[in-house]
C-alpha cells in the first residue's frame, strides 16, 4: 500500500555561483570615509551570514556616517545567470530601500553597482537623483580584510571617488 504522504525530493543544495557569496561570510570592523572637504568619518560594523540553507547572504549594517547612524539588513543571492551576477536589497533604519546588482571576477574582486538611491545618507546634498553608484571590493588573499572603493556618476558617464573604506575580520 503506497503512503498519502507525498516523498520529498533531497535537500536542495546551492548551486557554485550561489557559493562564491561565502567570501564575504563574516564579521568586519568597517572604517572609511566619504571624499570631500571635509572627509565624512564611516565606522562601524558589518556582518555577512548565510541565511539557513546557504543560498541567500544576510548583510547587517550598522555604522555611523559622519554623526548619523545606519543601520540595515540587505539580503544578496537572486541570482541571475544571463548577467552572472546576485540582486541585493537592502532596507534600512531610514525607510530607504536600495537595490544592487553584485558581479565577481575570475580573480575574485567584487563589484556592486546601483542607482543614487544607494547609502541616500552618504550622498552629497546636490547628487542627481538619476545617477548612479559603484563599488570594487577586494578581499585580501588569507580573508582578513577586504577593500572598498566607491565611486558615483550624476550623468552616468563620468565616474568621481565618493567613499574609501576597509573591512578587517574580527575573530
Amino acid at each position: 500500500k503506497s503512503s498519502d504522504t507525498p516523498q520529498l525530493d533531497s535537500t536542495p543544495t546551492p548551486s557554485s555561483e550561489i557559493q562564491r557569496l561565502g567570501a564575504l561570510v563574516g564579521r568586519w570592523r568597517s572604517e572609511g570615509h566619504i571624499v570631500g572637504e571635509p572627509l565624512v568619518p564611516i565606522e562601524g560594523t558589518d556582518i555577512y551570514e548565510w541565511l539557513p540553507g546557504e543560498f541567500f547572504l544576510v548583510h547587517h549594517v550598522d555604522v555611523v556616517i559622519g554623526d548619523q547612524k545606519v543601520q540595515a539588513v540587505e539580503i544578496i543571492g537572486e541570482y541571475d545567470r544571463a548577467t552572472d551576477s546576485f540582486i541585493g536589497r537592502a532596507y534600512d533604519n531610514l525607510g530607504n530601500v536600495t537595490l544592487m546588482h553584485a558581479k565577481v571576477d575570475d580573480q575574485g574582486v567584487w563589484t556592486f553597482t546601483g542607482g543614487s538611491d544607494v547609502a541616500p545618507v552618504a550622498q552629497p546634498s546636490d547628487a542627481d537623483t538619476g545617477g548612479a553608484v559603484r563599488s570594487t571590493l577586494t578581499i585580501s588573499a588569507d580573508r582578513s580584510g577586504m577593500r572598498a572603493r566607491w565611486e558615483r556618476s550624476d550623468d552616468g558617464a563620468s565616474w568621481q571617488p565618493w567613499m574609501d573604506m576597509t573591512f578587517t575580520r574580527i575573530p
